[in-house]
């Protein structure tokens, strides 16, 4: 099976509450993005003008592997916008549920359906890859979406994009949505998910078991709210959990997060998956023994794998495991178990009362205290 990544990380990710990418910046992750093989970035809103649909045109200028998508309103002007910046693909969205037909359209599900086909129509008449997006699918009358689908699937789309756009449905309920859909129109279909109760991942791939080739991304999870499925997290999913390899270069993993992260003026979170310093340190003493032995006891995978370095930290939890490991590895220093407890003790104690894990000049320190006490081993 083949699944394929459209990254919104310069459209959906860039309307995270705070954050704005300058022109260079969007250059840049589009760039960084297509370097990795992603299949398909969804750059902007065009219709918006001045900075927006400069940045558009720039990333279009570079002749990038990956197809140049912008997201646009089911309006005639929106894709003549597009068009002006020269982009291959649209995604032409609407909402499909009834409380964003009443309450913030204002319109009918007639209006709806008139709306997207004559849209569809035309943007395929210019010749454009087209992407409809059925927004706030997940609370939409069934009934109502399949008739959504087949008309965009009449008038010539492409692809159907389900968005759950507040993030209320979980993967049982994802499932069984996105098979019926695949099921009873044959469209090809792509997974939108949002963050909201902490599903985006696990919904995304969902969609994916029941038959979505496409899946909506960004980096970090940025995104509206508690933001989108995240790039990292889904690419690796689908390698690890579901055994398909989207053909994307995983180890540039990290240097992207940071590289957005900053450019976003987000912290990157050190137990953020995949790409979190925190991923592959260990501190606790029996999973730390574990992964001296065989690091596949506490890891889903090598650090290197995603541009990580794995980390062995004393604290509180720590074994003497971990002293007899770093200090071989890391300091050049054999001792014997009766050492390795001693300093374990010491240090387990003050990381109790400051509260954290141990710098190694506090190690030293210890082994250097214990060793003037005794003089029973030599310093290097």
């Amino acid at each position: 099976m083949s699944v394929y990544i459209d990254d919104t990380t310069l459209r959906d990710g860039e309307q995270t509450a705070g954050v704005v990418f300058s022109n260079a910046e969007k250059v840049q992750i589009a760039k960084m993005l297509d370097e990795i093989g992603v299949h398909q970035l969804e750059v902007g809103i065009p219709t918006m003008g001045g900075d927006e649909k400069d940045a558009i045109k720039a990333i279009v200028d570079l002749g990038l592997n990956a197809s140049i998508m912008t997201w646009n309103r089911p309006v005639l002007s929106d894709i003549d916008a597009s068009l002006e910046c020269g982009v291959n693909a649209v995604a032409l969205s609407v909402s499909t549920s009834d409380i964003h037909i009443k309450h913030k359209l204002e319109k009918t599900r007639e209006w709806v359906l008139d709306t997207i086909q004559e849209a569809t129509h035309y943007a395929k008449n210019k010749g454009l890859y087209v992407s409809v997006n059925a927004e706030d699918a997940t609370r939409s009358d069934l009934y109502f979406l399949m008739k959504f689908a087949r008309a965009a699937q009449d008038a010539g789309a492409d692809r159907l994009r389900i968005c759950d756009t507040v993030g209320v449905l979980d993967p049982f309920r994802i499932y069984d949505l996105t098979r019926h859909v695949v099921q009873v129109t044959g469209i090809t279909v792509e997974m939108h998910t949002h963050n909201d109760f902490g599903m985006a991942t696990a919904n995304a791939l969902a969609g994916v078991r029941a038959g979505a080739t496409y899946v909506n991304t960004t980096v970090n999870g940025l995104g509206e709210r508690a933001g989108n499925a995240s790039l990292a997290e889904v690419v690796m999913a689908l390698k690890y959990i579901e055994n398909i390899d989207v053909g994307v270069d995983v180890g540039s993993f990290r240097p992207l997060a940071e590289y957005v992260a900053k450019a976003a003026g987000r912290s990157l979170e050190v137990n953020i998956p995949i790409v979190g310093d925190n991923i592959f340190t260990h501190e606790s003493g029996i999973h730390a023994a574990g992964v001296i032995k065989n690091p596949s006891t506490y890891e889903a995978f090598p650090p290197e794998v995603v541009g990580g370095e794995r980390q062995l930290w004393v604290g509180k939890h720590s074994g003497s495991h971990s002293i007899e490991f770093k200090f071989q590895q890391e300091y050049g220093i054999e001792m014997d178990k009766s050492v390795s407890k001693e300093i374990l003790a010491r240090a387990r104690k003050l990381a109790v009362k400051r509260k954290r894990v141990l710098f190694d000049k506090e190690l030293m320190m210890i082994y250097r205290d214990i060793k003037k006490e005794t003089e029973q081993f030599p310093v290097n």
